[in-house]
């Protein structure tokens, strides 16, 4: 009569044996490859302060040119001082209502910005006088203390790819407004034409406004675009 294997090989054929079936059980991809989790994961913002008291954000990007041109030709402030070499500039992020906007809101924050507050965005708005108008005027009515607004701005400015042929050009050229639009269309996928606007000023390029949620996603905005400029062409000034 055979003799029974002894019981611990018994069992380390069984543990085999469940791992072969297992192993069976799991589906793998066709050909070896490796799944790719990277196309499921969700896209993922980074989480900036969350203003209230408003329906979006105005986003305004100045071309700093035209302004200087307008007032400070001599080139007597910082932002317009000759080598500076500014070209679009935050204006502002301005809280907007689906009709009209805030402004001047009473807030327990002071009015004056800290220069060393200040200097954190200067390379963005680069002015102290224009950082403390755009809080007095529209920070206040963010809903946000001064250093979360400007965090918020710097963040919404970052969010915005401008055109490489809008800068390469550097100016001095003329060109259509719709032009312009269709290329910050083509560098920010997700932005509709209904929620950018492009102004001019006496013919120039001025401003180039694009909404935003408070999370800084796109949105559209009619009341905005409205307000965009109708010329055929405008003037963009070159950097000095």
């Amino acid at each position: 009569m055979m003799s029974r294997p002894p019981s611990s090989v018994l069992a380390r054929s069984a543990l085999l044996l469940l791992a072969l079936l297992a192993g069976c059980s799991e589906e793998k991809p066709a050909g070896g490859a490796k799944t790719d989790t990277s196309r499921t994961a969700p896209e993922t913002r980074a989480e900036v302060p969350r203003g209230r008291g408003f329906d979006f954000y105005v986003l305004s990007l100045s071309w700093s040119p035209t302004w200087c041109a307008g007032n400070d030709s001599a080139g007597r402030t910082q932002q317009c001082r000759r080598g500076e070499n500014h070209g679009f500039i935050v204006h502002g992020l301005w809280p907007q209502n689906e009709r009209g906007y805030p402004e001047y809101c009473p807030t327990r924050e002071p009015d004056r910005v800290p220069e060393s507050l200040g200097r954190t965005v200067l390379d963005i708005i680069p002015s102290m006088g224009l950082i403390g108008h755009q809080w007095r005027k529209h920070g206040s009515c963010s809903g946000l203390g001064q250093r979360n607004y400007f965090a918020v701005t710097r963040a919404a400015f970052e969010r915005i790819d401008v055109p490489e042929e809008l800068k390469s050009q550097r100016g001095g050229g003329r060109l259509a407004p719709d032009a312009v639009e269709e290329a910050f269309i083509a560098a920010n996928p997700g932005l509709d034409r209904k929620g950018i606007a492009v102004t001019c000023e006496d013919g120039r390029l001025e401003e180039v406004r694009i909404c935003l949620t408070a999370d800084l996603a796109f949105r559209t905005c009619p009341d905005v675009d409205r307000a965009a400029c109708r010329a055929r062409t405008i003037e963009q000034p070159p950097i000095r």
